[in-house]
Parts: structure tokens; C-alpha cells; sequence
């Protein structure tokens, strides 16, 4: 087959179906067992079964005795760690981070988009006693998060089927999600209270390049009764200020 130069589109069935089950297994961000885990997935148990066992085999996910259940393996840590040690950008935008940290008392973070999905790959911790907790590789929920927002008003594929409700206050109808969206297009930045976790809220901007594409997402979030509506309108005017700066150089 002669080279193109451009990557393949085509994707294998088998492979979406074993992202799927890591996918899982990260967002939960518990063990699982087999029974669960192709219940979150949708893919038939017979199949999660032989997908568990190759991706163990691999050293993607642990497989724990005593439960029966699963974990991720060590070899996600590996890996991550490599890709870390490769991505320019996350040391880019690192002092960015400790700066609207402390500037703000909150965590901040740093996301990366897909074609579906945006994920955290750093993030600087508040240095409060009570603090949201972030983690990298973890999967910001496209209607459920300030982030995950950003994400679809600048491109992102919405989520297909009907949308999870994670809390009482998740936004579950897609008219008013597509409003949303709307609104974050036209003001730049994205909110989210109470919306993935019962206690948790985040603000979120855009880092566009030179030609206005998406290239990252920076992200505020803190416990929704000290994170209030204030303290959010302050962190997106800081947010605008580093994405600005970030985007300048990327």
C-alpha cells in the first residue's frame, strides 16, 4: 500500500473495545469486576472475559486475587511516564499551573483533547487542608465539566447515547447542553458546579494556537462551598491571561 503521509482512519474493532475497558476501569477509579465492567462498557461478558485476559497479560491492567476484580497495571504507569517525559507542553505550561495554584488557593490543571475524549495529564494541587484532587489520565466528562465543556465548544464530539447524571445538578438534557455550549463559544470559558461530584466546581479556558485551534485546556477547580461564583469569575481572568501567553508560544 503506497504511503499517503496521512494518518489511517480506519480503527479496529477489538482495539476501541480494550480502550473502552481501560477507560472504565480509570474513570471508576476503583477495581471492577468482569460482570461490571462489560455492564459500564457494553460489551458482552464472553468478551470483556478474553479482553481482560490479554490486557493482563500485557501488564495494562492487574488482575487482584482476592476479589476477583481488576486494576490498572503497572504498565500504564510506564507509559505514562514516558509520555510525559516527551510532551514539551506540559513543561511548558507547568510554571502557569503553580502560579494560578497558589494565586488562586485552588487546584489547577492542564487537559489535552481527542477526537471523543480530553484528559488531565498535570495538574498542581491547593495547598489547602481541603482540596479537590485531580489525577492524571483521568477523563474530564464532556457535559459534566467545566473542562469537558470547553472541549465541546471548541470542536469536541458530543457523547453518544443518553447522558449519565452524575449528581442531581449534571446536565442531562441535550438542548440545554447544546445552550450551554453555545454560551461558552460566545464568553470563552466554561463552569461547572456540582455537576460530576456533589462538592466539587471548576472553571475552564480554551489554549488555541496561532490558528485558533484547540491545543489544551487550563482548568481551575475546589470544593463548591469555598469555590464560590466570585472566586471563579477571578480565576477565569487569570485562566485568559496564561492561555493567552501559552497559546503565544505553541
Amino acid at each position: 500500500m503506497p504511503r499517503t503521509g496521512k494518518p489511517a482512519v480506519r480503527q479496529v474493532e477489538s482495539v476501541q473495545r480494550a480502550i473502552a475497558v481501560l477507560n472504565v476501569l480509570a474513570e471508576a477509579g476503583v477495581d471492577l469486576g468482569t460482570n461490571e465492567i462489560a455492564r459500564r462498557t457494553g460489551v458482552n461478558v464472553s468478551t470483556v472475559s478474553r479482553l481482560l485476559a490479554t490486557l493482563v497479560d500485557g501488564g495494562l491492567l492487574q488482575y487482584v486475587p482476592s476479589t476477583g476484580q481488576y486494576r490498572l497495571g503497572i504498565r500504564i504507569l510506564q507509559l505514562a511516564s514516558v509520555a510525559r517525559e516527551n510532551f514539551q507542553l506540559r513543561d511548558v505550561v507547568r510554571p502557569h499551573l503553580e502560579e494560578l495554584a497558589a494565586t488562586t488557593g485552588e487546584t489547577a490543571t492542564l487537559s489535552m483533547p481527542g477526537e471523543r475524549d480530553v484528559f488531565t495529564v498535570d495538574f498542581v494541587a491547593s495547598d489547602s487542608s481541603v482540596r479537590s484532587v485531580a489525577a492524571i489520565g483521568r477523563n474530564s466528562v464532556p457535559h459534566a465539566t467545566a473542562v469537558g465543556k470547553v472541549f465541546l465548544a471548541y470542536g469536541g464530539a458530543q457523547p453518544d447515547g443518553d447522558l449519565a447524571a452524575y449528581t442531581d445538578h449534571t446536565v442531562t438534557d441535550r438542548a440545554a447542553l447544546d445552550a450551554e455550549v453555545e454560551q461558552v463559544k460566545a464568553q470563552g470559558w466554561a463552569r461547572a458546579v456540582r455537576e460530576r461530584e456533589p462538592e466539587l466546581a471548576g472553571v475552564g479556558v480554551p489554549v488555541l494556537d496561532a490558528s485558533g485551534a484547540l491545543v489544551a485546556i487550563l482548568g481551575v477547580q475546589g470544593p463548591a462551598t469555598r469555590f464560590t461564583d466570585d472566586a471563579m469569575r477571578a480565576a477565569v481572568e487569570l485562566l485568559h491571561e496564561r492561555a493567552a501567553l501559552i497559546g503565544s508560544v505553541v
